[in-house]
């Protein structure tokens, strides 16, 4: 019945807390999915490679064959969602000025540009030492007003230039292929020192967010494309009737040493949330070809609101 279904999770919660170490905050919320607990960050909460080269300091439980369990975190509404992202741009950003002395990150468009609005203006992070690239990006004039590039400007990109930060940008031409060429050539670049490669020659940067569509799509990568399929490629073209774009390739978002998905609220593109989406990602039998996002389900950290986590069972 209910009454022991929540008995259950309790014990559960307490027993996982208690083998994670302190009882997380007061405010950070209780989830058990094939996961492990993630108690609310502080900027200053430190964001280290793990086995493998991503997630957050301590590791979390290893599945059979040495992949890592998925760390999903769920926090109360698109507000909560926000703030959980912006701590941990800056708990990797003072990670990486502390070992490196740079810090190197990527950001999509869509719902998570609003929340990065929460670093605008003061911020703990020195954006002189930062270089930033986009995820992906219509290939459109960069003063259009559907270029993720313009929408951002007021939102926080305009205040993080104003303190020194290095953008990846676009040429602003609509023609993709030579738009991917263009931005090979710019992460092709980028100095090993702040961007150092790996042995397959692809940038890792300290930190990737990622937005997910309900079709799976991350970045530019949709299902069963030519795109979402590509090995060799840093960057790769999307060309679409209506509106052509680029996209890092999967090798590359799956490079970073930390990888973010976070997924809230609802709007007119998503009026139900991505509830469906986040289900098939996590639980459901997928493959990066039939549903994109499911090729983080081992490698990135999941932040939440508690409509897009409604659906997982495994809690």
């Amino acid at each position: 019945d209910m009454m022991s279904r929540v008995l259950i999770l309790a014990a559960s919660c307490l027993a996982a807390a208690s083998a994670a170490g302190p009882t997380p905050p007061t405010g950070s919320t209780c989830f058990v999915s094939p996961t492990r607990l993630l108690p609310s960050l502080s900027p200053s909460s430190a964001l280290t490679p793990r086995a493998g080269g991503r997630g957050l300091r301590g590791g979390a439980p290893q599945a059979a064959g040495g992949l890592r369990m998925a760390d999903v975190r769920v926090e109360k509404d698109v507000e909560a969602v926000g703030k959980a992202l912006c701590n941990m741009v800056e708990a990797s950003a003072k990670e990486a000025m502390d070992t490196k002395g740079h810090f190197a990150f990527t950001i999509p468009g869509g719902s998570i540009l609003k929340m990065l609005g929460g670093l605008k203006g003061k911020s703990s992070i020195d954006w002189s030492k930062a270089t930033m690239a986009w995820v992906n990006h219509r290939c459109v004039p960069l003063d259009d007003e559907t270029s993720t590039e313009f929408k951002a400007q007021n939102l926080f990109l305009k205040s993080w230039e104003d303190q020194g930060l290095t953008i990846l940008k676009l040429t602003g031409s609509t023609d993709a292929e030579k738009e991917e060429k263009a931005y090979t050539e710019s992460l092709k670049a980028l100095s090993a020192s702040n961007v150092p490669l790996n042995a397959d020659g692809v940038p890792i940067f300290d930190i990737s967010l990622i937005g997910m569509g309900t079709d799976g799509h991350i970045g530019s990568l949709y299902p069963n494309t030519p795109a979402v399929a590509e090995k060799k490629k840093l960057v790769v073209s999307v060309v679409k009737p209506a509106s052509s774009s680029i996209s890092l390739s999967l090798p590359v978002m799956l490079a970073s040493k930390s990888i973010v998905v976070a997924s809230a609220g609802k709007s007119d593109k998503y009026p139900l949330g991505k509830a469906e989406g986040v289900v098939r990602a996590l639980e459901k039998d997928e493959t990066p070809d039939s549903f994109p996002a499911s090729a983080l389900r081992n490698k990135a950290t999941w932040i939440l609101d508690q409509d897009s986590a409604a659906l997982l069972t495994k809690k």
